[in-house]
């Protein structure tokens, strides 16, 4: 099996991972939106990035030391790209509220694959360690974006083809014109994460420089990212908290149910986090393929789209959306997969 390939079923495992992470919160009992995402924000942003980060550390060296001779400026850049990707994680959870697991994943990752895969190389002065930009890179992404695209059209056939009660049940808040605006706001934000792994190069760098294993040399990079993101996202849960007068039930659960939340919310975070563990991990099987490698970012989004989609159909959200409905949502995902082995096809 060749090493492209291995790489690919990393990053197939973790944005499995990924796409699966918002049904434990389906399990949450007594807390509010804000409750729960801040808790499973915990784990997701700050105790598995931590452990994930580890791994890179070698023997005889500590995380934050070789954090810290990066210098201020990445640490900064990478910390401060990962406070804006907050924004979009942020708004991601808000996409999923208004429009469904599948809708709003797919619309969010579709404009976070081509920002954030195409942005770094062209801006080279402030991602230097980017790859260049290349014809077949512009392809590939744009064949994933049009996949993503009509997946989308086949979530504006469904709104069109389902009665208000109908779509209700699907998706308890569905809103069409919040959730599309709040959706393209999250893609957007959210490409940060991939211009803050971009920005942390220098630590990948020195870890590569102690002969640290170089399946987990992003890794502490990703920990800094996530701890931007923590930022953002813990100042808007906490504001909700004090606004609706919530965060009482913090410690209005006890017993059963506070287990019970906890270990869903523990369950969504490594979920979760699987995504970049996998990206970090698949990607160093990429290095002898530079366009792969560039190209991993929109892969990760691609596979996200597609594995949101099959929860999706899981959830039965697309439920009573019509036969033509469905054939569009698959010849989106046929789409979306033949841009996975695009770039590997010359």
């Amino acid at each position: 099996m060749s090493n492209i390939l291995i790489g690919l079923i990393i990053i197939a495992v973790g944005s499995f991972g990924q796409s699966s992470s918002y049904v434990p919160i389906k399990k949450i009992k007594s807390w509010g939106w804000e409750n729960f995402w801040l808790v499973q924000g915990l784990f997701a942003w700050l105790l598995f990035p931590l452990l994930g980060a580890l791994l890179a550390v070698p023997e005889g060296y500590s995380l934050f030391g070789i954090i810290g001779s990066a210098g201020s400026p990445a640490i900064l850049k990478t910390i401060g790209f990962g406070v804006l990707w907050g924004v979009g994680g942020l708004t991601f959870g808000l996409s999923m509220r208004y429009l469904g697991v599948a809708l709003g994943q797919s619309l969010s990752l579709g404009t976070c694959s081509a920002f954030g895969t195409l942005i770094p190389p062209l801006l080279p002065a402030l991602f230097p360690e980017a790859e260049k930009i290349t014809g077949m890179l512009i392809i590939g992404v744009s064949i994933a974006i049009a996949g993503i695209a009509v997946i989308g059209y086949a979530g504006a056939l469904r709104s069109q083809n389902m009665s208000e009660e109908e779509k209700k049940k699907a998706v308890k808040d569905f809103a069409l014109k919040k959730g599309l605006l709040i959706a393209l706001l999250a893609g957007v934000m959210s490409a940060c994460f991939n211009l803050g792994l971009n920005s942390g190069a220098p630590i990948k760098a020195l870890l590569l420089g102690l002969n640290a294993p170089e399946l987990y040399a992003t890794l502490p990079a990703t920990l800094l990212v996530t701890f931007g993101g923590f930022i953002t996202n813990a100042i808007y849960c906490i504001y909700q908290n004090v606004k609706n007068r919530t965060g009482r039930q913090y410690f209005a659960v006890s017993g059963a149910t506070l287990t019970n939340n906890l270990l869903f919310c523990a369950l969504a975070g490594v979920l979760w986090y699987l995504q970049f563990f996998g990206l970090g991990v698949g990607q160093s099987y990429l290095k002898e393929s530079p366009v792969m490698l560039a190209f991993s970012w929109s892969i990760l989004m691609s596979l996200n789209v597609t594995f949101s989609n099959v929860w999706g159909i899981i959830l039965k959200e697309w439920k009573g959306a019509g036969r033509k409905t469905v054939f569009v949502l698959a010849l989106g995902m046929v789409i979306l997969i033949f841009s996975l082995v695009f770039p590997n096809l010359f």
